[in-house]
């Protein structure tokens, strides 16, 4: 007999299951994006469709044409709407539909939802994602409260309303996507709005566990616990990254841009783009207008990203931490790599090395094809000098699923939007997965010989 395709596709590994969702989404994303209700004045091109609906559910912030001026309110829902199903992840919505209208949940629903948000087998997992439905909707309803409080004086009230509730999920889910042609340039002073959108940055890049284990830990109803390893790698590394990139950023820029009253001012911008150029996209200074120096320091935070289990790419704040952890073990000499009194599995040391290595290929593999596709005419960027810098930041952006960039972005043809589009898909899927669709799991597979040593270092 037969089996359905409904069958069929339950019976997929979670990892391919969560590719075809997001392509799935991607999918229709670009063909409402093409509906002639979408765009104000012309309509738009395949390609440019497909690359906004890809950037939207990735949840990245990069945009080939003006989303304020370029979409009609349709078009903005639809990018809106993606935004949050991409932040939130395809499975997650699912799940939650499924629940619902009291449908039940299948093993590898179950499965998917285990390799997304928890870093440890746990039963409450269908608990985890209500609470996770819940938190997100309440803090974007927050942020969009205290967005539109700022925004009454400058706009009549609708518009105040839903420009602080398409900020503030758009903040809150990482993407970076503005409704203001220059992002929030003009906001560059603005404590309140700088403020609002750097705290939801913060709280959607920290990651759904951490949340949910930090909720649990303040609550009185239950016995307090003491917080786990992965929690407490989150806080200190986006912590560290947080406060060391706005110190670098600010003493880089300061020298040129010297003025009475400026150093206050640009702290404030250097510590918005330290936290915005780790997975959100928003800017409140030029980003190419940048010391080269400055630039090299906002690859390093994209390429790591945010969190574990959040709404944000990258090979995430927890890897850097391993790594960092496996580094210090090796130069003291010690057998193991502890991390706050506690020992790390090795096979989770060598999946965070793997990551690594792979996101590294993968960066320097798009950026050739970027700057290959240049010397071949496919790329359209004006003049063929020096943009290697320009390429390397985009290409690392797509990767963290940032949105921050160069200028470069609406000057790329076909050849490099299509580059892009494959990298801001696995960098919001994430590298392991993609490997496993790849090369598949290699279970039973494993193979050992005799040992012999080679020469390193």
């Amino acid at each position: 007999m037969r089996s359905s395709p409904k069958n069929k596709l339950l019976k997929l590994h979670p990892a391919v299951l969560v590719l075809i969702s997001f392509l799935s989404v991607i999918f229709l994303g670009t063909l409402l994006l093409m509906l002639p209700l979408s765009t104000k004045n012309e309509p738009i091109t395949f390609i440019n469709a497909l690359f906004t609906a890809t950037s939207a559910v990735c949840v990245t912030g990069l945009t080939v044409v003006d989303t304020g001026t370029f979409f009609t309110l349709f078009g903005q829902g639809v990018i809106l709407l993606l935004i949050q199903i991409g932040g939130l992840g395809v499975t997650t919505i699912s799940v939650a539909l499924f629940r619902w209208i009291g449908k039940s949940i299948s093993i590898r629903q179950r499965m998917a939802m285990q390799d997304t948000f928890a870093h440890t087998p746990r039963k409450d997992i269908i608990d985890l994602v209500k609470n996770i439905i819940f938190v997100t909707l309440g803090i974007e309803c927050i942020g969009a409260i205290l967005l539109a409080l700022f925004w009454f004086e400058e706009f009549p009230f609708f518009k105040a309303v839903y420009y602080a509730l398409f900020h503030s999920i758009s903040a809150f889910c990482n993407a970076g996507f503005s409704l203001f042609p220059e992002n929030l340039m003009r906001y560059s002073d603005h404590a309140g709005v700088v403020g609002t959108v750097a705290t939801l940055i913060i709280v959607g890049g920290i990651g759904f566990p951490v949340l949910y284990e930090i909720q649990s830990w303040t609550s009185r109803r239950t016995t307090r616990k003491k917080l786990s390893i992965h929690t407490k790698a989150v806080l200190w590394t986006t912590l560290i990254l947080i406060v060391g990139g706005a110190l670098l950023l600010a003493m880089l820029e300061y020298p040129t841009h010297a003025e009475p009253g400026f150093f206050s001012g640009f702290a404030l911008d250097a510590l918005f783009q330290s936290i915005t150029c780790r997975t959100a996209g928003f800017n409140t200074i030029d980003i190419a207008s940048l010391h080269d120096a400055s630039l090299a320091v906002m690859i390093f935070l994209m390429f790591f990203g945010a969190s574990p289990g959040s709404c944000g790419g990258g090979v995430k704040t927890t890897t850097l931490a391993l790594l960092t952890a496996f580094a210090y073990s090796r130069l003291t000499r010690q057998q193991r790599v502890n991390m706050f009194k506690k020992s790390i599995p090795t096979e989770t040391l060598y999946r965070g090395t793997a990551l690594i290595l792979l996101a590294t290929t993968i960066v320097a593999l798009v950026t050739f094809m970027l700057l290959a596709g240049e010397t071949t005419g496919a790329i359209t960027t004006p003049g063929p000098h020096r943009m290697f810098l320009p390429y390397l930041f985009e290409t690392v952006s797509a990767f963290g699923t940032v949105g921050l960039s160069m200028g470069v972005t609406p000057l790329l043809g076909a050849w490099s939007k299509s580059w892009i589009i494959l990298t801001m898909l696995v960098g919001r899927v994430g590298v392991l997965t993609f490997s496993y669709i790849v090369v598949g799991d290699g279970a039973g597979r494993r193979k050992e010989y005799a040992e012999e040593n080679m020469m390193i270092g």
